[in-house]
């Protein structure tokens, strides 16, 4: 049993202990045996060169690094794993990353992404399986240019995508198609309030979407459509400021139906205050405030009813006339003939006047006609 603990010992000094040797950067601290470099919190400007070659895991948090670039990572295609946490890094070069072949895993939180190069995560063959941004966008600008460099970024392979605690107020259409393997995306701790057509399009793979702890108040038609396409993802929705009026009825309706995975239990009411704390899902149209609609729908199908009486109405009015009308018809012929003989009548007088007035000579013995008979009488 000494021997086993003391074989314990031996290993767990070896494999913790770090590596004192010429090659490792000063100011870091080198594991051989885990294939790792550390250089936490040690006032650095830049990232370190000249890592040894055994280097798998290349830990830098806590630094003053703001700038990196591909000649940040030169010659570190063995590297899987980057952590540059906390490194108040503010700009991102073009193909900063291109020389690590084998980067798998890349954390970039808590830093203050303000320049994303629209090809800042490129790496040819698309490596990179996860990608922490968390707490890292510095503005909206950088949320633009984030958008691009996904596109740009040939981030195929992508399974795991950490946008929590940006403060995102909104995602732009279409900003995630171009990493159609995605797995997972959180986008908890947010001030997002609403999620419009396109959001989460070619997302065909998706299993986990976190939207906990944002400004969801409800969500309308087009968000539930977003969310519909997802299939029977696991969706998280829980610790929204949910308003439990008139317009969450769809949303409850969503709940009731929908093949996500949602978090339904933790989908509660936070306002009105007597509704505060009690789950959306199960919710009744009178809890909810809806009894207005109902009677605006009421008042509609009154308004349609008056119209199609109105109607009726006028029909038989009609219908009346055209009877008086066909018991009149003697009449009627009779007027119809006696005005058409009356109009012939003063059109052709008309037309005789118009004749006399047109031709001298019998305008003359017109003239002479009247004068003849007045002298006469």
């Amino acid at each position: 049993e000494m021997s086993i603990f003391a074989l314990r010992v031996f290993w767990g000094i070896l494999l913790c202990a770090p590596c004192r040797c010429s090659e490792c950067p000063l100011g870091c601290e080198c594991f051989a045996v885990s294939h790792t470099v550390k250089c936490v919190s040690k006032d650095l400007h830049s990232v370190p060169q000249n890592l040894p070659g055994y280097v798998r895991t290349v830990i830098i948090t806590g630094n003053d690094i703001h700038q990196i670039g591909p000649d940040s990572f030169a010659q570190l295609e063995n590297v899987t794993n980057v952590i540059l946490s906390n490194n108040s890094i503010t700009e991102m070069a073009s193909h900063t990353f291109s020389s690590l072949a084998n980067l798998r895993f890349l954390d970039l939180s808590g830093n203050r992404l303000a320049l994303i190069h629209p090809e800042a995560l490129y790496i040819p063959g698309s490596p990179l399986q996860e990608l922490n941004l968390s707490r890292s966008l510095f503005n909206f600008t950088a949320l633009t240019d984030l958008t691009t460099a996904l596109r740009w970024g040939g981030l195929g392979g992508l399974l795991r995508l950490d946008l929590s605690g940006n403060h995102l107020a909104l995602l732009p259409p279409g900003m995630f198609s171009h990493i159609p393997s995605l797995q997972q995306l959180l986008l908890t701790n947010n001030s997002l309030e609403a999620v419009y057509g396109g959001t989460f399009s070619g997302m065909d793979h998706l299993k986990v979407l976190d939207l906990t702890r944002n400004g969801f108040r409800t969500f309308r038609a087009d968000a539930l459509q977003e969310l519909e396409r997802l299939g029977n993802a696991r969706i998280r929705l829980g610790d929204n400021p949910y308003s439990c009026s008139c317009e969450i009825h769809s949303f409850v309706e969503w709940l009731n139906r929908t093949r996500a995975q949602a978090d339904t239990d933790d989908v509660k009411c936070a306002s009105p205050g007597e509704l505060a704390n009690v789950r959306l899902r199960g919710l009744s149209v009178e809890a909810v405030g809806c009894v207005a609609p109902v009677l605006a729908e009421v008042a509609d199908l009154t308004l349609q009813t008056s119209y199609v009486f109105l109607g009726l109405v006028l029909g038989f009015v009609g219908m009346v006339f055209l009877f008086v009308l066909y018991l009149n018809r003697k009449g009627m012929k009779k007027w119809i003939t006696d005005m058409r003989d009356a109009c012939q009548d003063v059109l052709e007088g008309y037309h005789y006047r118009y004749e006399i007035d047109s031709d001298p000579r019998l305008g003359q013995s017109f003239t002479a006609d009247i004068s003849y008979v007045y002298v006469f009488q």
